[in-house]
């Protein structure tokens, strides 16, 4: 499994990739791996501000469909219009082109529960 080390990681299987107070979210390879392929992202929640661990979005597969949960208490400011058209983009390039939401950090979120690339490993094994 691929699980860059610059990166921060959530027992969800989202990875974050945070520049200032901006972060980057999508999911992991692991995540694409056991969902199989990917046919659509629905997120509705861009402009909404949200609590760390809620809800803000979904991803369907061909079998199932899996919510997105927020690492971070933030602002969602952008959405991956790629996605739109390639969903697929989610397995293909899961740290790359298939990143699903930007995210403005608010001012004192709890980061604590992010994970390095060497504690995810240690969940899926």
């Amino acid at each position: 499994m691929n699980t860059p080390s610059e990166l921060k990681y959530t027992k969800d299987h989202e990875w974050v990739k945070i520049e200032g107070n901006i972060a980057t979210i999508g999911i992991t390879d692991f995540a694409q791996g056991e969902l199989g392929d990917i046919v659509y992202v629905d997120v509705d929640t861009v402009d909404d501000d949200i609590n760390g661990g809620d809800v803000f979005g979904s991803v369907e597969a061909v079998k199932t469909v899996s919510d997105l949960f927020l690492p971070i208490s933030g602002k969602v400011i952008e959405f991956n219009a790629a996605l739109e058209d390639q969903p697929e983009l989610l397995n293909t390039e899961p740290y790359g082109n298939g990143w699903i939401i930007k995210l403005e950090i608010a001012d004192g979120a709890d980061q604590s529960e992010l994970l390095s690339a060497e504690e995810y490993q240690e969940i899926i094994g």
